[in-house]
């Protein structure tokens, strides 16, 4: 006798199924919403799984502006390092003069370059300098390699600086600490700008006679020497507030029990998690670096004539009063630094925002 109290018509679940005897038999389907989610924990696992360069890189490529950037960057260093090719598809070269007058005007404005050589044109890509008839593309594509060089090497010698005494300040304390300190607050006290000014030229005179004492070598290590060593502080300063949240996690005190070194543990340990602190410095620094050489060569004490770079390319179009009547010779050096400046600080500003761990962006 059927049991009154049961349905006439029992709901099933779906994908359920009637065997032979009466039983419900459930058919699981990777659309059931009991069905285990693996591909969902999979792209999870995978999402979890990025590391933070490839989360950076990943924030810098959605970034329009940060893209536009670092092609203009890429570009200038091309332009840089294929120098000797470039000038020699031009057929030219940095130094010759041209002062003959089939070059120069001899009459209205002696010196000027004639009206088709003053602009870009087939023979000079971006025509001749006033006063020698130097060819300015060539000089330009020479004056990028010094200028990029000293910026990139004085970054170098103060991120090396920094990063290691701001990990030793942070990782000792003690008397260490307050030693690095106290000449991390002295530097600030001083003008940044007569201290190199002054300082310059007594380098350069100390590295005459010595192995740098060859073509164009003293002014460009002289520069790397006084940039970096006056970029180190703020960075040091960084890196130590860094270390000491760093040298209380476990992997360092592990390292400690374990029996590693104090020179292993800095370096293996603590250096390597402060590298995005030291990687958005670096790329912070450059634009102020490649800005600090151009002010020093335009004031006469950084490179000098007749080895070429922006910043003497500045000095040379202002010393002659150049810029009043042929304002293209002032503008092809001042727009490519404004250019690359803006290109490294833009970068630079996207570098940071990838690599903070609070931006929800990507």
């Amino acid at each position: 006798m059927p049991d009154p109290y049961e349905s006439p018509n029992p709901v099933r679940p779906a994908g359920a199924s009637e065997s032979s005897d009466g039983t419900v038999a459930t058919l699981s389907s990777a659309h059931s919403p009991t069905a285990p989610a693996e591909p969902r924990a999979a792209t999870a696992e995978v999402a979890t799984a990025r590391s933070l360069l490839a989360t950076a890189w990943l924030r810098i490529r959605r970034s329009r502006i940060a893209v536009a950037a670092l092609v203009v960057v890429a570009l200038m260093v091309l332009f840089a390092v294929l120098a000797p090719v470039l000038v020699a598809v031009e057929g030219s070269d940095p130094f010759t003069s041209r002062t003959g007058p089939e070059f120069l005007d001899d009459y209205a404005t002696p010196g000027l370059p004639l009206s088709y050589y003053r602009y870009p044109s087939a023979e000079h890509w971006l025509g001749l300098e006033p006063g020698l008839g130097r060819d300015i593309f060539a000089r330009m594509a020479y004056g990028a390699r010094i200028s990029l060089t000293i910026a990139l090497l004085s970054t170098l010698v103060s991120v090396v600086l920094g990063t290691v005494l701001g990990a030793a300040a942070g990782y000792f304390g003690g008397r260490t600490d307050m030693v690095i300190s106290r000449v991390m607050d002295l530097f600030p006290a001083f003008p940044h700008l007569l201290l190199v000014l002054s300082l310059t030229p007594i380098m350069q005179s100390r590295l005459r006679g010595t192995a740098l004492d060859s073509g164009s070598l003293v002014p460009i290590a002289s520069l790397v020497i006084i940039l970096g060593f006056f970029g180190w502080a703020y960075l040091a300063r960084v890196v130590r507030g860094q270390v000491l949240s760093i040298r209380q996690q476990e992997f360092v005190e592990a390292a400690q029990a374990y029996g590693a070194s104090h020179r292993s543990i800095i370096l293996r340990q603590i250096i390597p998690n402060v590298m995005g602190v030291v990687l958005v410095y670096a790329t912070m620094m450059i634009p102020t670096n490649i800005t600090a050489e151009a002010a020093l060569s335009f004031l006469g004490v950084g490179v000098k004539d007749p080895t070429p770079s922006w910043g003497q390319m500045l000095n040379a179009a202002q010393s002659g009063n150049w810029y009043l009547s042929d304002p293209w010779f002032l503008a092809v050096p001042a727009g490519a630094l404004v250019i690359t400046v803006l290109a490294f600080n833009l970068l630079g500003d996207a570098v940071r925002d990838a690599l903070d761990p609070k931006s929800s962006r990507g």
